[in-house]
């Protein structure tokens, strides 16, 4: 069992900047493949981020390229999603998710464990 906490959620100004942590109890958690997926408000979940144990592999949804960029730091069992010219439409609730093993993925059914999520709003 792996639980998984987010944290960095907020309200940002259209053009601002905000990073996300998610942090995870496990011992061994490089065994894991950890994703951030989000829920914008009347919409279905969606993939954002996905990244393999050793940082080799970085997976970004399109819409997030060149924008987003999702790291981990195998010391502190913690993931982050730094966002950057953050739109409206960025606006959501983020989730942390952990994959067991070492095949990527950007499914949302391919990912074992799930954060309670954080609310990242984009407003003026």
């Amino acid at each position: 069992q792996v639980q998984l906490a987010e944290s960095g959620g907020g309200t940002v100004l259209p053009g601002g900047n905000l990073t996300l942590s998610c942090r995870a109890s496990t011992s061994t958690f490089t065994d894991y493949v950890m994703g951030w997926f989000r829920v914008p408000p009347g919409k279905e979940r969606e993939f954002v981020a996905a990244i393999n144990w050793g940082s080799s592999f970085v997976y970004h949804a399109d819409s997030v390229k060149d924008r987003f960029t999702m790291s981990r730091d195998n010391s502190k069992n913690t993931v982050y999603l730094e966002m950057s010219s953050l739109r409206s439409e960025d606006s959501a609730v983020y989730y942390c998710a952990a994959r067991k093993g070492y095949a990527m993925s950007r499914s949302e059914d391919g990912f074992d464990y799930w954060g309670q999520g954080t609310q990242v709003t984009v407003s003026s």
